[in-house]
């Protein structure tokens, strides 16, 4: 019986957070698309993986038993495709970034990395927010800069920054001449998404963590500029980084503070998996 890797890493994921509510949004696909890989999984093995229960899944005696086996399976699979894929595009290392960066983190870091690792080309690569992971889902990316939380399994993190949120709103919005905002005045405010497929970092962006109600959506986006122009034409309001605020500053556009909301954080992030001397000489060049 053969099973596809995506199915396994399903299984994985459904385990590891036993709903399919929150492992559907772990992996950015829909509850119904999920159940149904499951269940197509579960017919070609034979046997049931999950007992569903009335509040969420519990693991099956054969779903115990593969689990620690299908781990090691998927992390042996991910360090070997790390390493033949890096054989392809040899000494040349893949940032993945959401954003622009700044901060003076990212020039240093990479003047620093050439100077530990000669021979080495480093390669800058904008990745939509539709790919919260910067490109550490599919391997497009060795390393990246990155906004928490990450969606992903076997990722390593290490915060750089902590930032407040601020609002994005559109010079003549009534709230634009306010120094700062308490949350509660944007509840009722439509906002500007990320896509779906973003996952927990949609829902933080949208202050799901402070929330009473939950948010509307005017439209949604997959890059920072996209949400600043559907903003700055009133089409909605946005929350976004204090440092992102010096570096997206444009005509008709206000950022104030918001009160009452947790930091943003931005982290640099690696595959734990990944063995080569590069990437963690990349990890120890940024300051």
């Amino acid at each position: 019986m053969d099973a596809h890797l995506r199915e396994l890493r399903y299984f994985v994921a459904t385990a590891e957070e036993l709903t399919v509510t929150a492992a559907a949004a772990r992996l950015f696909v829909s509850q119904p698309a999920l159940s149904k890989q499951l269940r197509a999984l579960e017919r070609r093995l034979g046997f049931d993986l999950f007992v569903r229960l009335p509040r969420g899944l519990a693991l099956t005696d054969q779903g115990s038993a593969l689990l620690p086996v299908v781990r090691t399976m998927l992390e042996t699979w991910d360090s070997g495709y790390t390493e033949a894929r890096s054989l392809n595009h040899p000494n040349q290392l893949i940032v993945g970034m959401q954003t622009a960066v700044g901060r003076d983190l990212q020039r240093p870091a990479v003047q620093r990395f050439r100077d530990r690792a000669p021979g080495w080309t480093v390669s800058l690569r904008l990745v939509g927010w539709d790919d919260p992971t910067a490109g550490l889902a599919d391997a497009t990316s060795d390393v990246a800069f990155v906004w928490l939380p990450i969606p992903l399994d076997g990722i390593a993190t290490r915060v750089l920054v902590r930032e407040p949120r601020w609002i994005a709103l559109p010079s003549g919005h009534g709230l634009a001449d306010r120094a700062e905002i308490p949350l509660r005045l944007l509840l009722d405010e439509p906002f500007v998404a990320l896509p779906a497929a973003a996952g927990p970092l949609r829902d933080f962006w949208l202050a799901l963590d402070a929330r009473t109600t939950p948010p509307l959506i005017a439209a949604e986006a997959t890059a920072a500029d996209e949400v600043l122009e559907l903003v700055s034409a009133g089409v909605g309001v946005a929350l976004i980084a204090e440092g992102n605020t010096r570096l997206y500053e444009r005509p008709g556009l206000t950022f104030r503070p918001v009160v009452g909301l947790p930091p943003a954080e931005l982290a640099l992030a690696w595959r734990q998996s990944d063995p080569r001397e590069a990437v963690h000489l990349f990890v120890d060049s940024v300051g």
